[in-house]
C-alpha cells in the first residue's frame, strides 16, 4: 500500500511539472502531504515536514549567501580585468578563440548561474566570431560545454543532490574534484580542437559558405587570408550604474578573499561548515566593498530575488523529502524495486546512471529528477548496498550539468540559441555529442578513481 501511494505521489509529482500544471514550489508542498493526509498519517504529516526542513538548514543558507557573495565580489569588478585579459589574449586565431571563449565561460559561471554565464560570454564573442568568420555553433557550443562541467557546490543540480538525499555537500563535492579536472581538460581539448578545424575550415572557405556564420557582405574573403589583423572584441560596455559599483582598488582583496571562501569549503568542510564560510565570506566583501549601511543594503536587494527564489524551492523539497522518508512511503518503493534488479548488477547503479544522466535532461527537469526520481534510485541501490553519496555524484554528472544547456526544459537553452541566432536543433545536434562525450569520459574517470565500482 504504502509502495503504491508513494508510487503515485511522485508520477503525479512528475505530471504537473512536467506538463506545468504547477509550479514546482507548489507541487512539492501540495502533493506530498496531500498524500500523507490520504495515508492516514494526520497530525504526523506536521512532524515530517519539520525534519525535513530542519535537514535542510545548512544547504540553504550556504546557497542563499552564495549568491549573496558571488553578486557582490561581480559587482565591485572582481572578473573585469580576467574578463578583459582573455578577450585581448585569443587574437584572431581559432585556436585561441574557442578555448579562450570556453575560459572565459569557466569563470563566468563561478556564481553558478548559467543563463549570466551565457548572458556575459556569448555577446563579449560573438562580434569577433562574426568577424573571423567561425561558425556561431562553435561558440555556443565551447559556452555550454565550460558551463556544463562546471558543477561547484553552489550550483542547482549539486544543492537538489543534497537537499533530495540529505548528504552534506563537502561529501558529495570533495571527490569529484578531480573527476570535473577531468572534465575541464577534456573541454579545453575538445575546444582546441574545434578552433582547429574552424582554422583549416576558413583556410579554405569565406564566410559566405560558413553555416551559421551570418557574416554580412558575402563577397569578404576569408578572414584569415585577409589582409591586416581582425580586430580582438573591446572590453564589456558597463552602464553608469555599473561603473558606479566598481571597485578596481579592492581587485586583489577580492580575489584573496573568494580563493580564501573557496579553498575552505574545498579543504575544511569537515571542520568548517560551507554555509559559516559564506556568511563571513559575504559579510567581509560588503564591508570591504560597501562599507556604507545604505550601500550594503542595496547590493542585498539586488542578489535578494535570486537566492529567495532557490531558497524557497530548497524549502519545499524539504517538506517533499521529509514526507516521503517519514512515511515510509520511500523505503517501501525501494524494497519494492529491489526485486527488479539483480543484486550483483546493484553495485553498477552509479557508474550506470552517470552514463544516462545526461540524456536524462532531455526528459526531466531538474526539480523532478532530483527530487523524485533520484530519492528512489538512491534507495534503491541502498538497498543493494550502494552508498547513496555514489548514486548522487552518478547523477551529477550529467543530470542538468552537462546537460542542461541543450535540454529544452531550461530556459538557459534557448538562452544560447536566442544570443547566438542558432536554431534550436542545429544547437542541440552539433553541441550534444561534445556534452555527453565529456558526461562519460567524467564517468569512467570516476571509475579510474575508485568512486565508482565497475
Amino acid at each position: 500500500m504504502l509502495a503504491l501511494l508513494g508510487l503515485g505521489t511522485i508520477a503525479l509529482l512528475l505530471a504537473v511539472i512536467l506538463t506545468k500544471r504547477m509550479s514546482p514550489l507548489v507541487a512539492l508542498i501540495v502533493i506530498p502531504v496531500a498524500a500523507a493526509l490520504a495515508g492516514g498519517f494526520g497530525f504526523d504529516t506536521g512532524k515530517f515536514v519539520l525534519a525535513g526542513l530542519q535537514s535542510l538548514a545548512g544547504v540553504v543558507g550556504m546557497f542563499v549567501f552564495a549568491i549573496l557573495f558571488f553578486g557582490v565580489v561581480s559587482d565591485a569588478g572582481m572578473l573585469d580585468p580576467i574578463v578583459d585579459r582573455i578577450l585581448a589574449t585569443v587574437g584572431t586565431r581559432p585556436t585561441r578563440i574557442v578555448p579562450g571563449t570556453a575560459l572565459l565561460a569557466l569563470l563566468i559561471h563561478l556564481d553558478g548561474s548559467g543563463a549570466v554565464t551565457f548572458l556575459i560570454t556569448i555577446p563579449a564573442m560573438l562580434p569577433l566570431y562574426d568577424r573571423v568568420g567561425i561558425d556561431r555553433r562553435v561558440l555556443a557550443c565551447a559556452a555550454s560545454m565550460a558551463a556544463g562541467v562546471n558543477f561547484l557546490p553552489w550550483t542547482g543540480p549539486m544543492i537538489r543532490a543534497s537537499a533530495a538525499l540529505k548528504l552534506p555537500i563537502p561529501e558529495i563535492f570533495s571527490p569529484l574534484v578531480p573527476v570535473q579536472a577531468v572534465g575541464l581538460a577534456f573541454v579545453f581539448a575538445a575546444s582546441y580542437w574545434l578552433g582547429l578545424r574552424e582554422e583549416r575550415r576558413l583556410g579554405r572557405s569565406s564566410p559566405a559558405q560558413i553555416p551559421g556564420a551570418q557574416v554580412p557582405g558575402a563577397q569578404v574573403p576569408s578572414p584569415l587570408a585577409a589582409a591586416g589583423p581582425a580586430p580582438a572584441p573591446a572590453a564589456r560596455t558597463l552602464s553608469e550604474a555599473e561603473r558606479a559599483l566598481r571597485r578596481p582598488d579592492r581587485f586583489w582583496i577580492n580575489i584573496a578573499l573568494t580563493a580564501v571562501v573557496l579553498g575552505t569549503m574545498v579543504f575544511l568542510a569537515e571542520k568548517v561548515p560551507p554555509a559559516l564560510m559564506f556568511m563571513l565570506g559575504t559579510a567581509l566583501a560588503l564591508t570591504i566593498n560597501y562599507p556604507r549601511v545604505e550601500a550594503q543594503r542595496q547590493r542585498v536587494d539586488a542578489h535578494a530575488k535570486a537566492a529567495i527564489l532557490m531558497a524557497s524551492i530548497l524549502l519545499a523539497a524539504g517538506v517533499f523529502t521529509g514526507i516521503m522518508q517519514g512515511t515510509g512511503m520511500l523505503r517501501a518503493m525501494a524494497q519494492a524495486g529491489v526485486a527488479f534488479v539483480p543484486p550483483e548488477m546493484g553495485r553498477h547503479i552509479p557508474f550506470a546512471l552517470g552514463l544516462v544522466s545526461m540524456p536524462l535532461s532531455m526528459l526531466f527537469d531538474p526539480d523532478s529528477f532530483y527530487f523524485g526520481v533520484l530519492p528512489v534510485v538512491a534507495e534503491v541501490g541502498h538497498q543493494l548496498g550502494v552508498p547513496p553519496v555514489q548514486v548522487a555524484q552518478g547523477a551529477l554528472l550529467g543530470q542538468m550539468t552537462t546537460g542542461f544547456p541543450v535540454s529544452p526544459l531550461t530556459p538557459a537553452t534557448f538562452l544560447v540559441c536566442g544570443l547566438t541566432g542558432v536554431d534550436l536543433a542545429d544547437h542541440q545536434k552539433f553541441t550534444f555529442p561534445f556534452l555527453f562525450a565529456a558526461s562519460v569520459v567524467m564517468t569512467f574517470a570516476c571509475v579510474a578513481l575508485g568512486l565508482f565500482p565497475l
